[in-house]
């Protein structure tokens, strides 16, 4: 066995591709990744309660709704980034998708009023209820992103 074709060729299309692409990669998911650390820490700082404290208290139902935060804000945010070509497409339809699941998850706080208290009360099935509205509104924000 000759001892030169164990190394791979460094110049080869897959690795210069590797090479070219990864970077790039790990880049596009930073910044998503951060644009979902902005939105939830958003709605941490935006609800009328203080699910992080309530999460650190032992609120069970509290960390479940702060769960569907987190899933219907990336849901959105990993379409955009599956459907944007740039950095720039990325951050402009990442802070789009963040302020329209906002608004959304807004209006469905407004709607299940009586929601939160039961939240705060750690009723577990009142938190089920918010993640299913949070979700279905996150899955058609998605679908309206791929146009």
């Amino acid at each position: 066995m000759d001892p030169a074709t164990l190394v791979p060729d460094l110049s080869s299309p897959e690795i210069q591709a590797f090479a070219t692409g990864f970077p790039l990669t790990l880049l596009h998911a930073g910044i998503t990744i951060l644009l979902l650390a902005v939105g939830a820490t958003l709605y941490a700082l935006l609800t009328p309660w203080k699910e992080i404290a309530l999460i650190r208290e032992g609120n069970a139902a509290a960390a479940v709704a702060f769960a569907g935060v987190l899933l219907g804000l990336a849901i959105p945010l990993a379409v955009s980034l599956a459907v944007s070509t740039s950095v720039r497409d990325i951050a402009i339809w990442g802070v789009a998708t963040i302020v329209l699941q906002l608004l959304a998850f807004r209006v469905v706080d407004v709607l299940l009023t009586g929601l939160p208290q039961r939240i705060q009360d750690g009723e577990v099935p009142a938190a089920v209820l918010l993640v299913g509205a949070k979700l279905s509104t996150a899955l058609i924000l998605a679908a309206a992103l791929t146009g």
